[in-house]
């Protein structure tokens, strides 16, 4: 899952051709906001409504550096980034006398490949802010576009945590386990949550769209086990406005 409260949901730049800006160096993105809703923390049974932001770089063209992140079969690379929220045991009863959890922010990047009607993704991430651990997220998407302007994908999701990614948001240590009413628990990493998600989006014109997102995850492994989960089954979704912006320079 990608966000929590708080989204904003990667970037992608695939490199090929160059950028239409009359032969000069530019740039063009695409940026959505909107609701989200999405669980609490990690494992929380319920969910909060917050602000959704996605980033999409279509086009860079800056001296010799050329990228552009339109469709395109075959291999690609990608970048990813994701933020997650603090949490804080002051906002959540059920987690009295936890340690709070700092804001993280992760960046990495993953191959893909896109044939005609599906792609498929490996992305790895470091937390450079925050939990400063190593997550990975495989997955695979069947596209289907029955009308022009409208784009339909769904598939597979799996995410893989490290062991200090798990114990940051799973694991209770012995001081915390004094202080709360939760057992130790020393959570170790692997593939924590296994789900499927769903993505719409509709062209407006060529400036403006429009993107429903769904995703289900199921947490696994010591996730699931951990005593500060409340719930396995975590569900996120958005509505988001999108807006494609050019700047030429």
């Amino acid at each position: 899952m990608i966000f929590r409260g708080l989204s904003i949901i990667a970037l992608i730049c695939a490199g090929h051709a160059a950028l239409a800006q009359d032969g000069g160096n530019g740039i063009s993105f695409t940026l959505g906001v909107g609701p989200k809703s999405s669980p609490e923390y990690f494992g929380a049974e319920d969910n909060q409504i917050g602000p959704g932001v996605s980033f999409d770089l279509e086009q860079l063209e800056l001296g010799p550096i050329s990228r552009d992140g339109q469709e395109s079969l075959g291999f690609g690379v990608s970048g990813s980034a994701r933020f997650i929220r603090e949490r804080s045991s002051d906002d959540h009863e059920e987690l009295d006398g936890l340690e709070d959890v700092d804001s993280s922010f992760e960046i990495g990047g993953g191959l893909d490949y896109t044939g005609g009607f599906y792609n498929v993704f490996a992305d790895v991430r470091y937390g450079v802010i925050g939990h400063e651990a190593l997550v990975a997220e495989v997955g695979g998407d069947l596209i289907y576009r029955p009308v022009e302007k409208l784009t339909i994908s769904a598939g597979p999701r799996l995410f893989w945590g490290s062991d200090d990614y798990a114990q940051t948001y799973f694991g209770v240590t012995e001081a915390e386990s004094a202080t709360s009413s939760f057992d130790a628990f020393d959570a170790d990493g692997g593939w924590l949550t296994a789900g499927v998600e769903a993505e719409a989006n509709y062209q407006l014109n060529d400036n403006w769209g429009l993107t429903g997102k769904l995703r289900y995850d199921q947490l696994q492994e010591d996730a699931a086990d951990s005593p500060i989960t409340q719930s396995e089954d975590q569900v996120t979704g958005s509505i988001l406005v999108t807006r494609k912006i050019t700047f030429g320079f």
